[in-house]
């Protein structure tokens, strides 16, 4: 005696039509999230590179600003190379400070003063360890 049931429509177990529109559901619900963080992460990528345009700008700028600074010292130090000598190191130090920052505009006097201060704190530290 042979007995064929369908238990397909048994304790509501889904048709394998049933069981593909439900992973192609799936499958739609996952691109969607994934389209959605791609577009989230070009967005991030685009910041990020105007962020290192506007850094590389500023960085050659301040590297011009650098040489020409650097450029204004060697002709003051060979200007002033025969006076330095005869001072003492901490000295020779403040005057090389004092005539770099007569020679920067006044805009930039302040970043000189700050750098002319810490080189100060450095010179006096300096020479109480010798």
């Amino acid at each position: 005696m042979t007995v064929e049931m369908d238990t397909d429509d048994w304790l509501g177990c889904p048709t394998p039509l049933q069981m593909y529109q439900h992973q192609c559901a799936i499958l739609v619900d996952e691109l969607v999230e994934t389209e959605r963080m791609l577009r989230r992460a070009r967005a991030n990528i685009a910041g990020l590179v105007q962020m290192n345009d506007l850094l590389m700008t500023g960085k050659a700028e301040i590297e011009a600003k650098l040489a020409e600074a650097l450029e204004k010292i060697g002709k003051l130090e060979k200007r002033y190379s025969l006076y330095l000598p005869c001072f003492p190191i901490s000295m020779q130090m403040s005057i090389s400070l004092r005539l770099i920052s007569w020679s920067f505009p006044t805009g930039e006097q302040s970043g000189i003063l700050s750098m002319k201060s810490r080189s100060a704190r450095s010179i006096k530290t300096l020479s109480q360890s010798l």
